[in-house]
């Protein structure tokens, strides 16, 4: 594949390791994060590896693969396209447009003879539909939109004060290298996006007929990123906007968005008691571009911003994360892998006679793991208070 692109290191250190290796590697995230242009690092990856290999790439957002249009037709198209005398090598981009792909996949997998990537923008129907037909035969790779490392390599820009304020503005999808960063230009471009994501994977999927509830619900979440929610709350808030919608219809089509990556829910634990909370969870999106074309960028909401991306990169960097309820006080981030914790608490500037809520909350959890204050104060470097570390975001953002 001739194509010109940046690479996402860090994604293919993720599937190097799986290559030549009998199972299927699936690639998920929400629209246009880079997963396509994934697969064609992967495709040059292979192809210096082995110039022999025999590609199978098929892309269901092209009009020439309009006739793969379930499992067998898609087994059709790839035993036509088989060299037996190569390695064959098999990419489905938007797998989640071929009805049934997964008894293809399992097919296909178990003659021994293919290489097989997908991608998918749906988060429901790619791990149910594999976990129950291909139960250890796959591994899931999630891309995110770019992190602030990449997005001054894509936009060729230095690390200060000008381009993270671009950065929370405009988001990072990669596309928008190739555009000038204007509100209006991106903008419209990111509106374009956020609909496309709505009407294709959203209204056409689950063929939704309250279409101006769903985008009203979309400006709500966007409305609230970092704010406790639940579906009741909503209910109510429509109620007295005098729309009724049910709880159990809130949580339906907030699960839709979920589904598609646009929002992630973090649900919120008990420190001590590591009891998880079935209601009130805080929502956050995968792209803030994405969240600002939807309800618009406002100074104002500066710190619902850097909690997104503080929350962004934790789940960037592998860990689980909740909202952490130490009595009635919050810890903004509780962040979990292999068996260590990090604790995070986000504040946009911190004053010196008042340091209660950042420092005292985090001062409180009785245990030694990492605990974090992270801030947009003029720069800090790496300081302490108590223990407790002191970050500012552009350096936490920079963290490996």
């Amino acid at each position: 594949m001739i194509k010109k692109y940046i690479k996402r290191g860090k994604y293919l250190k993720k599937i190097k390791p799986f290559i030549d290796k009998e199972i299927i590697k699936v690639v998920v995230g929400q629209r246009r994060v880079g997963k396509s242009y994934l697969l064609f690092q992967i495709m040059d990856l292979i192809e210096k590896k082995n110039s022999k290999a025999n590609i199978v790439y098929i892309n269901k957002e092209q009009f020439e693969f309009d006739e793969i249009t379930d499992h067998k037709t898609l087994i059709e198209y790839i035993y036509k396209n088989t060299l037996k005398t190569k390695k064959n090598y098999v990419f489905i981009d938007e797998i989640q447009d071929i009805k049934h792909f997964e008894k293809a996949l399992r097919s296909l997998n178990a003659t021994g003879k293919y290489d097989i990537y997908c991608t998918g923008s749906n988060a429901n129907l790619l791990s149910g539909e594999l976990a129950t037909y291909l139960s250890g035969r796959y591994v899931e790779i999630q891309v995110h939109s770019l992190d602030y490392q990449e997005f001054l390599k894509f936009h060729k820009l230095k690390d200060d004060k000008t381009a993270f304020e671009k950065y929370i503005t405009f988001g990072g999808l990669p596309y928008l290298r190739h555009l000038k960063l204007d509100q209006e230009i991106v903008f419209d471009y990111l509106q374009n996006i956020y609909n496309t994501i709505l009407l294709k994977d959203v209204v056409s999927r689950y063929k939704i007929r309250n279409v101006s509830f769903l985008k009203n619900l979309s400006r709500y979440v966007a409305d609230n990123v970092g704010a406790l929610v639940s579906a009741k709350k909503i209910s109510d808030f429509l109620i007295s906007q005098k729309i009724k919608i049910s709880p159990n219809v809130v949580l339906d089509y907030l699960s839709y968005l979920e589904n598609t990556f646009l929002i992630y829910k973090v649900p919120r634990l008990d420190v001590k008691g590591r009891k998880i909370f079935e209601i009130n969870e805080k929502y956050y999106f995968e792209d803030l571009g994405l969240r600002n074309a939807i309800a618009g960028y406002r100074t104002g909401d500066v710190n619902k911003f850097l909690e997104n991306l503080v929350y962004k990169h934790l789940i960037g960097r592998g860990y689980e994360v909740f909202v952490g309820q130490l009595g009635k006080k919050e810890i903004d981030f509780v962040a979990e892998k292999n068996n260590e914790r990090l604790y995070v608490q986000v504040a946009y500037k911190i004053h010196k006679n008042n340091t209660k809520r950042e420092f005292g909350n985090l001062l409180e959890i009785p245990d030694n793991f990492r605990k974090i204050v992270v801030s947009d104060d003029s720069y800090i470097g790496h300081n302490t208070y108590k223990g407790i570390e002191h970050l500012h975001i552009k350096d936490f953002l920079l963290e490996k």
